[in-house]
C-alpha cells in the first residue's frame, strides 16, 4: 500500500474501506499482524520517544486517525485520502466478523467497561463472537493471567485500549505469544461502546471537530490539546 511520511512516522494512504478490506484479510492469515492509529499527540511523542517511534515503524499499517494528520499530509504536499478514524474502522469490521467464526478480545477500560462494550457490540452486531474480556487495570500478576487467558482464546482480533503509548509497548512486547491474527491500539474506545462516553455528534465529525467536541466535554484535555497546534507548526516548519 502507498504510505505517507509525517515528522518521521509512516501513515497507509488508504480509504476508511481499503483499512477494513487490509484489516479482515489480515485476519484470513496465520502470522500476528498489527494496526495502530496514530493522531498528532502520539506523532509528537514519537519525536521524543524514539523507542515509540520505532514500534510505530514496525507497524503492519497505521491509519491516520486524526484531522490534524490528514492537513499535516496536505501542507507537505503528500495528501491523504481522509482520515481514517479507528473508532469506526473497528465498527466496519465487527459488521463484517458477524456470523463468520471469527472472534474478538477486548482488553482495556476500568473494571466492568470492556464487559458492557461486548454486551452493546453483540447486541449492535448480532452474530459477533466475542472471545473474552478483561479490564485495563492490572499488576504483574494479574497480567500474566490477561496474557494466559488471551493465548487461550486465540482472539482473531485483539483490541486493546490501555491508552497510548502503554498499548502500542504492549501489543508490540507480547505480538508473538499472544495467538492473535490482528492487533489494534484502540485507546477509549471501549468507553464509547459500553455508552460511558458519548460519540461527538455527527456534525462535529463531519467538519473534522471531534476534538473540539472532546475539549468541550472534557476540559482536562486541554493541556493534552496543546500538542495540536506545536504539531501542524512542527509540520509547516520541517516543510
Amino acid at each position: 500500500m502507498k504510505k505517507v511520511d509525517i515528522l518521521g512516522v509512516s501513515f497507509a494512504n488508504v480509504s476508511p474501506s481499503e483499512a477494513v478490506d487490509v484489516i479482515c484479510g489480515y485476519m484470513d492469515t496465520d502470522s500476528p499482524h498489527i494496526v495502530y492509529t496514530p493522531n498528532p499527540e502520539m506523532v509528537m511523542l514519537a519525536q521524543k520517544d524514539q523507542e515509540f517511534k520505532n514500534i510505530l515503524d514496525e507497524a503492519d499499517m497505521n491509519i491516520p486517525d486524526g484531522i490534524g494528520i490528514v492537513y499535516g499530509a496536505a501542507i507537505k504536499r503528500t495528501p491523504l485520502q481522509g482520515r481514517v478514524a479507528g473508532y469506526d474502522t473497528v465498527q466496519a469490521v465487527f459488521n463484517r466478523m458477524k456470523d463468520s467464526g471469527k472472534s474478538v478480545y477486548f482488553f482495556g477500560g476500568a473494571p466492568g467497561v470492556a464487559d458492557k462494550a461486548k454486551e452493546n457490540m453483540e447486541k449492535k452486531f448480532p452474530g459477533l463472537k466475542v472471545a473474552g474480556c478483561a479490564n485495563g487495570y492490572f499488576d504483574e500478576a494479574r497480567e500474566k493471567e490477561i496474557i494466559e487467558d488471551i493465548k487461550s482464546k486465540s482472539p482473531d482480533l485483539l483490541l486493546v485500549g490501555i491508552g497510548f503509548p502503554k498499548q502500542e509497548k504492549w501489543i508490540y512486547n507480547h505480538r508473538n505469544e499472544l495467538g492473535f491474527k490482528v492487533a489494534i491500539g484502540v485507546g477509549g474506545s471501549f468507553d464509547i461502546m459500553s455508552g460511558t462516553l458519548k460519540r461527538a455528534p455527527d456534525i462535529f465529525i463531519r467538519l473534522g471537530l471531534e476534538w473540539f467536541y472532546r475539549l468541550i466535554t472534557q476540559p482536562t484535555r486541554f493541556v493534552r490539546m496543546l500538542q495540536l497546534p506545536l504539531f501542524m507548526l512542527k509540520v509547516i516548519f520541517s516543510k
